[in-house]
């Protein structure tokens, strides 16, 4: 059974009655994820509200998160209300179809950040929930791009991670719209293993793409690499 809390250096996350746990997917995409400057945030799909938190806590930004499902959107509520930066982050019961063609938001952002769905054409959770979390049925890849495209703004950037299958065909589409990788952190599990995860940034303007790997154990379980606990070592306690 997971823990139903995930203690950090600065806040607390409880996790009992949400469908995704913390995972080491949402805590890089929180780490990594670019916010200098950043005045508004925009975290889609924020579960434990795990992102929001880490980018409050790395910025001085309004931050907006929202989250469908309604019991992780109540946990979700708790752990932000509980944390240093609750005056500094709304959250939203809705999806984003509707919250980005609705009254909800106040203008643009200038980062908006996602841990999406990321299973396309695959067998179907039996638990609701977790597919809501996990499979791209009800927030497809379309749906996603038009969100952004609706509310990022012109000099905005846009972060997401998604499994190395699908990280390609999600360039190329948002590339059909004018929406331009421009930083890739390629991720891999071990030494000598492949890539698993691809972190992507995108913004309205091309430009070369800056590209790095991170390996993140060497040692074997819990043997983090050195940079993995550069990356993490402000939320991570024992890093």
């Amino acid at each position: 059974m997971s823990n139903p809390y995930f203690q950090f250096k600065q806040f607390t996350i409880r996790q009992d009655r949400c469908a995704m746990k913390v995972g080491t997917d949402g805590v890089l995409l929180g780490a990594w994820t670019d916010v200098s400057g950043a005045k508004r945030i925009l975290d889609i799909g924020t579960g434990t509200g795990l992102i929001a938190l880490m980018l409050a806590q790395r910025s001085e930004a309004m931050i907006d998160a929202i989250e469908p499902e309604p019991d992780s959107h109540h946990q979700a509520g708790e752990n932000i209300r509980n944390s240093p930066w609750q005056k500094r982050i709304r959250l939203f019961n809705v999806r984003l179809q509707e919250f980005h063609s609705g009254s909800f938001h106040e203008g643009k952002y200038d980062c908006i950040v996602t841990n999406p769905p990321y299973f396309i054409g695959s067998k179907v959770n039996p638990d609701p929930r977790r597919t809501m979390s996990r499979h791209a049925v009800y927030l497809t890849r379309d749906e996603l791009l038009n969100g952004i495209d609706c509310l990022l703004d012109k000099t905005g950037k846009f972060s997401v991670i998604l499994p190395v299958t699908e990280a390609g065909l999600f360039q190329d589409k948002a590339a059909n719209g004018n929406l331009f990788c421009t930083r890739k952190l390629h991720v891999k599990p071990l030494p000598g293993k492949g890539v698993r995860r691809v972190l992507m940034q995108f913004e309205w303007t091309e430009k070369p793409v800056e590209e790095r790997t991170i390996v993140l154990e060497t040692t074997g379980r819990h043997g983090y690499s050195d940079e993995y606990r550069l990356l993490t070592k402000e939320f991570y306690l024992g890093f």
